[in-house]
């Protein structure tokens, strides 16, 4: 796998640290030190693989280390904090990600034999080993970015075969789940939608349960073993998200943000900012904003 990843890394060496477009579908880069605060976001379903260095996310408190030729899988959108990290020879961190689109899966569902019963974990992201054929796929799909020509025709070829490789691995699971709209787990992925849409608004529990045909208890159960958090605490994150990209681009003050975003004591929202970020949320933002004028 050494020569694979080898010339994996060629191809994406032009990748900025910042989610750069390969050209292709679906499929982006990134490379080098990244900002903090892009790496405190929301992230979106994918299959994101490392190519050189590390990185740390952090999700409802638990913290998930990959290295080169591991791969996470984000079946979820799910708020998450994170770090990056150069390897030991100090070269910077590099890795490519697909994003994951259900009716793709589903289609390719079609063609896959019924897959073996089986207990799994509940959680809609995990980390795992790479194998040899995953790689390759991969490599095929990113050598057509120096024949862009090839692209429209062989592009789904490949991409489609990355989602089989997936499949076929420990976490094939989620992708199954994400492609059947009575699972557990595209349940849960319905209620997630509602929350960031109306995460600025009082959430009842129930409401989300009956989103998700579920009795209120068995609702919250399934909510917190998929996302690690309670729907409270994520609607909690997805506002300090929202706060802190308000306030980097100007809002006037920290009260005014805690209102907009949904917060009915201002003291709290500081408490919660403090908690997640490290710092009051008006130091935070002027840190961010002399690091935005720095990059």
């Amino acid at each position: 796998m050494d020569s694979a990843l080898a010339e994996l890394r060629r191809l994406t060496a032009h990748a900025e640290n910042r989610r750069t477009e390969t050209g292709l579908p679906r499929v982006a880069m990134v490379q080098g030190e990244i900002p903090e605060h892009q790496l405190a976001a929301l992230y979106e379903p994918m299959i994101n693989l490392i190519l050189q260095g590390g990185k740390t996310l952090t999700i409802g408190g638990q913290t998930y280390r990959y290295d080169p030729a591991h791969y996470f899988v984000m079946s979820i959108d799910v708020p998450a904090t994170g770090t990056v990290h150069p390897d030991r020879d100090g070269q910077p961190y590099l890795a490519v990600a697909l994003t994951l689109d259900p009716d793709l899966v589903a289609d390719l569902l079609d063609d896959m034999p019924a897959p073996t019963p089986g207990a799994h974990d509940e959680r809609g992201f995990s980390v795992c080993p790479t194998t040899p054929e995953l790689l390759d796929a991969w490599l095929r799909l990113l050598r057509l970015m120096e024949h862009p020509g090839d692209i429209p025709a062989l592009a789904p070829v490949y991409e489609r075969e990355i989602l089989y490789r997936v499949l076929q691995g420990p976490q094939g699971w989620m992708l199954r789940e994400i492609a059947l709209p009575d699972s557990t787990l595209s349940r849960i992925r319905r209620t997630i939608a509602w929350l960031r849409e109306h995460h600025d608004r009082p959430v009842q529990v129930e409401t989300l349960a009956d989103l998700a045909a579920m009795s209120p208890a068995t609702f919250h159960r399934h909510f917190k073993a998929v996302t690690a958090m309670s729907p409270i605490q994520f609607q909690k994150q997805l506002r300090l998200l929202r706060a802190r990209q308000l306030l980097m681009t100007g809002a006037p003050t920290a009260s005014d943000v805690a209102y907009r975003v949904g917060y009915e004591s201002p003291s709290q929202f500081s408490r919660d900012y403090a908690r997640l970020f490290g710092a009051s949320p008006l130091r935070d933002a002027q840190r961010l904003r002399k690091e935005l004028r720095a990059w």
